[in-house]
């Protein structure tokens, strides 16, 4: 389970006279490895905790693609009304993110991360006793909102808390955990696609991956407004997110669905989220190691104008061996970019104590984008796609759109230099 940060026993110190020096030495006289140990099993068995939680709520979301299809095939509404259910997903999270982080910085951790955790659990086992023909809101209730929501109360406090555990690590720690969610995405899009497409029926495939859920997450001051707003550096961070969010998850959504258009085969192209969300993991936890020795923002920088240039790869191969590696330098890049953005945003933070409503607003700012980009991208493409044409100019407005958020990490480099 993850638990708040608990400050480490104290020690009695004895003093000790030298005969050849006139000054005090202080020793300790209990065995400081045994209290280090101790204080150290407790951060990883946090961090560990963190990475379950990220992986079960943000992780499963990230798997939305294999619903998409599902629902497409079993015709629950129109394309354009299935993908609302994922935005709102992913929105939801990211906006209740905010409330979250602020009572977790009230002192509320273990209350917000077991609601969250049993409501996105319960929403689960809900939409599994929703039959297929049934009304498309039971689905936009259940697994658009409500799970949007829940996931949102155990996302921000499952990083903050690595700051209270962690000192001179913590910036690695968080983006760490923050890998759980390609872990989950890589997860349960193969879990729930092996189940879908080999008799399994949707009810028990849902009821099963709810079950695994369920396990993962049982395995683990308040600051003013006006201070947030007035902080240059946090707030051009926090823009930068909004425009940056508004493209990274373009690809994650619509990646599959363009493969497809493609003429690839359908099994293969079933597993390019997986694909794109195994390859970020290896790329968050390398940024973050780099980031530890060349600091947060140099680097931040350094990655946003990577991921920047590896967003056109995608769309460009012609078969499926350079659909495969585009998709894994892509996938890296955005891992490395996502890991970075909320280890930065940790270290604007003046204490532990605002960290939380910090990355929360950050988080929320970016949910405004991820909710504005479904109707958008959807007018682009129109429900079936057919010529490149199509696709090209999702693209390049997708790619134009980001281009604000490098500007935005211009300025953070700028400020934070002086």
């Amino acid at each position: 389970m993850l638990s708040p940060a608990t400050p480490p026993p104290s020690f009695e110190m004895s003093v000790k006279y030298d005969d050849t020096d006139e000054n005090e030495t202080l020793l300790p006289t209990s065995p400081l490895p045994l209290v280090h140990d101790g204080v150290r099993a407790r951060a990883w068995t946090t961090l560990f905790g963190a990475w379950l939680a990220i992986a079960a709520t943000f992780g499963y979301i990230f798997a939305f693609g294999v619903y998409e299809d599902v629902y497409t095939r079993a015709d629950v509404a129109s394309a354009t009304g299935i993908r609302w259910i994922g935005a709102a997903q992913l929105s939801l999270l990211l906006a209740t993110s905010f409330p979250a982080g602020l009572l977790h910085d009230a002192g509320h951790f273990r209350s917000v991360t077991s609601f969250g955790s049993c409501l996105f659990t319960l929403s689960l086992f809900v939409l599994s006793t929703i039959g297929l023909g049934d009304s498309y809101f039971k689905f936009l209730l259940t697994q658009g909102i409500v799970m949007g929501v829940a996931a949102g109360f155990v996302f921000v406090p499952s990083l903050v808390i690595q700051a209270e555990h962690w000192d001179t690590r913590s910036t690695l720690a968080i983006g760490i955990a923050s890998t759980g969610l390609f872990a989950g995405g890589t997860f349960f899009t193969i879990m729930l696609n092996q189940l879908l497409h080999h008799g399994v029926s949707f009810a028990w495939s849902v009821r099963a991956s709810a079950l695994v859920v369920l396990g993962m997450l049982l395995g683990d001051k308040r600051v003013s407004m006006k201070e947030l707003v007035t902080d240059a550096p946090y707030m051009y961070g926090s823009l930068g997110g909004l425009f940056l969010n508004g493209g990274v998850y373009f690809v994650y959504f619509y990646f599959q669905r363009y493969v497809i258009d493609k003429g690839m085969d359908r099994t293969f192209a079933l597993y390019t989220p997986a694909i794109l969300c195994g390859a970020a993991i290896p790329g968050g936890i390398l940024s973050n190691l780099v980031a530890t020795q060349c600091g947060d923002v140099n680097h931040s920088l350094a990655v946003t104008m990577l991921f920047f240039c590896a967003f056109i790869l995608p769309f460009f191969p012609k078969s499926s061996t350079g659909i495969v590696l585009c998709a894994i330098i892509y996938g890296a890049s955005a891992g490395a970019w996502f890991s970075l953005f909320t280890s930065s945003i940790h270290t604007m933070s003046t204490s532990t104590r605002d960290c939380g409503v910090r990355l929360g607003f950050a988080f929320a700012v970016g949910a405004v984008a991820v909710l504005a980009g479904t109707p958008y991208n959807d007018w682009l493409l129109g429900a079936r796609p057919t010529s490149q044409d199509d696709w090209s100019l999702a693209f390049i407005l997708n790619y134009l759109f980001q281009a604000p958020g490098l500007f935005s990490c211009l300025m953070v480099l700028q400020l934070t230099t002086r």
